[in-house]
Formats: structure tokens, C-alpha cells, sequence
């Protein structure tokens, strides 16, 4: 008896090694299918995107030669990097400072006209993409055709770029900061409200159901039932949108949108140099302060909706 369980373990193990070795060989061969039709697709896309491209260059002496462009084209880079730096000493650097930073005044306006366009167009976008969120989740939506109406138009709404609303939006309303509001919103609207109804989709339906049997309405169960799940995440996204948002308003202005794109547009044409690194440096200072105070800010809420 002993020795026929034994023979029947033996078996079984046996088999089992054997379908773990089939299994893993056929992991292993999968992993490397994937492998092979990744790299295909890499070198095909940086073929595509001229990353293979030989060109002629110029020489330091004047001559020319068939240089590989992305070795050609570094250098450069980090020349025209060179020039928007400008020549500072400790012996006048406050002077140095003055001249770098030289409309400083006109930079601190555009810059406040930048995150108030942010701001603005992060409320907007934010009502919106949280009304239509409910609408475009699939368990909350009250029917099908107001589920596909929703969908398709936070669809349209990020899938257009934002410099094209603002092209738009200047048309309609001319040179100003409402239409980086308006395009900013817009496309805001239509990315939060996507991450929102993701969000939706994910809850538990029991608190709604609960409300449902009380003789609630739609916008009961949504407002008890589902709101109070989704909260953190909500703010999570709207500070992390509202971040992007204030990068989005300072290239805007390029369309004439307001903000201080126009001043990097001007900086550009007419080949400021040290302008665009002093403009870089501000843009990277305030996105840094707000990235800081939403991640503490976040955090805090997080803190608050543990501790209940």
C-alpha cells in the first residue's frame, strides 16, 4: 500500500515537472516573441523618425563630410544651451542678475496672468469633467445613450490639442486670456473626465444600491453613494492637472492666448537668448512651488481621510 501511494506521489510530480518545464518554455518563448516584435517596432519607428539619417555637415574647418545626424546635432544642442546662458560674475552680480532678469516686472504680470488662466481653466474643466464623469462610467450612467453622448464628447475634447482650441477660441473671442482659458478648459475637461469615470467604474455599487432602495434618485445615489468613494482621487487628479495646466497656459500664448508665451514667442524670434533661459527658470521655479504645495496638500487630505 505504502509503496503504491509512493509510486502514485512520484507520478504526480513527476507530471507536474514536466507541465511547469512546457509552461515556463512557453513563457520563455512568448517573452521572447515580444522581445523581437518590440525591437522590430523600435527600429522601424526610429528609422521613421530619422534617428538612422546621414547627413553633410559643416566642419570647423570649413569643410564638408557625411556626419550620422544625431552625433551631428548634438553638439549643437548644447550650443545653443551655451548661448542662453548668460556671462555672470561675483564682482557685479547683482548687476549681472538685473541685466538677465531685465523686465522682470512684465515677467511677474505674465506670470500671474499664467497661473490665473491655469487656475481658471482647472475650475472649468474640473465642473465639467466631474458632471459629465458619472455620465461616462458605465455602471452609473442612467442609459446607454447618454453613456455613448458623454463618452464621445470628452473624447473629442482631449483628443484636440490645445494650441488648436486656442487658434479656435482667438478667432471667436480675439488676442487675450480667455481663449487660453476657454482651450485650457476644454481639454481639461475632457481628460479629467475620462480619469474620473475610470475612477467611477471601480467603486462599490453597494452604498448606491442602499440609497436606490431608500427611494433615492439617480443624483441621490451619486451624490451619497458614489461621491463620497471617489473624493481623494478626485483631488489627486485636479492638483496634478492644475500642475500641467500652468505649463500648458505658459505655451499658449504662442496663438496670442495670453500668459507668458507671448514673451517666449517674442524671446524666440527675435533670438533673446538669455531672455528664454531667465523665462525657462521662472516657468521651472513656479511649476516646482505648486508641484510642492499640491503634494503637500495631497498628502494632508489623504492624512485626514485615513484618520476618519
Amino acid at each position: 500500500m505504502t509503496a503504491a501511494v509512493h509510486t502514485i506521489s512520484s507520478a504526480a510530480v513527476l507530471q507536474f515537472e514536466r507541465a511547469y518545464a512546457m509552461h515556463r518554455t512557453r513563457s520563455r518563448l512568448q517573452s521572447l516573441l515580444c522581445a523581437v516584435v518590440l525591437l522590430t517596432l523600435l527600429m522601424i519607428t526610429a528609422d521613421f523618425s530619422n534617428f538612422f539619417k546621414v547627413s553633410q555637415v559643416t566642419l570647423p574647418d570649413g569643410s564638408r563630410a557625411e556626419r550620422w545626424i544625431l552625433m551631428a546635432g548634438l553638439p549643437r544642442l548644447g550650443e545653443y544651451l551655451a548661448k542662453t546662458l548668460p556671462a555672470l560674475s561675483l564682482d557685479t552680480l547683482g548687476h549681472d542678475l538685473g541685466a538677465w532678469f531685465w523686465r522682470w516686472k512684465v515677467w511677474a504680470w505674465l506670470l500671474l496672468e499664467t497661473v490665473l488662466i491655469a487656475f481658471m481653466a482647472t475650475s472649468l474643466g474640473l465642473f465639467g469633467g466631474f458632471l459629465l464623469s458619472f455620465a461616462a462610467a458605465r455602471n452609473l450612467a442612467p442609459n446607454i445613450y447618454v453613456f455613448w453622448l458623454a463618452k464621445r464628447f470628452l473624447e473629442i475634447a482631449r483628443t484636440v490639442p490645445e494650441l488648436v482650441f486656442a487658434l479656435i477660441f482667438v478667432f471667436c473671442f480675439g488676442v487675450g486670456p480667455m481663449a487660453g482659458v476657454l482651450a485650457i478648459a476644454l481639454h481639461t475637461c475632457g481628460s479629467l473626465g475620462k480619469l474620473y469615470s475610470e475612477v467611477n467604474e471601480n467603486i462599490d455599487m453597494r452604498p448606491l444600491e442602499g440609497v436606490k432602495s431608500a427611494g433615492g434618485s439617480w443624483a441621490d445615489q451619486i451624490r451619497y453613494g458614489a461621491v463620497p468613494q471617489i473624493l481623494p482621487n478626485i483631488v489627486s487628479y485636479t492638483l496634478l492637472r492644475f500642475e500641467i495646466n500652468v505649463r500648458s497656459s505658459s505655451i499658449i500664448g504662442y496663438v496670442g492666448a495670453g500668459g507668458l508665451g507671448q514673451e517666449l514667442r517674442t524671446a524666440v524670434s527675435l533670438q533673446e537668448y538669455t531672455d528664454l533661459s531667465a523665462l525657462f527658470i521662472i516657468i521651472f521655479i513656479t511649476v516646482f512651488v505648486i508641484d510642492w504645495g499640491s503634494e503637500k496638500l495631497r498628502h494632508r487630505l489623504i492624512g485626514l481621510e485615513r484618520s476618519v
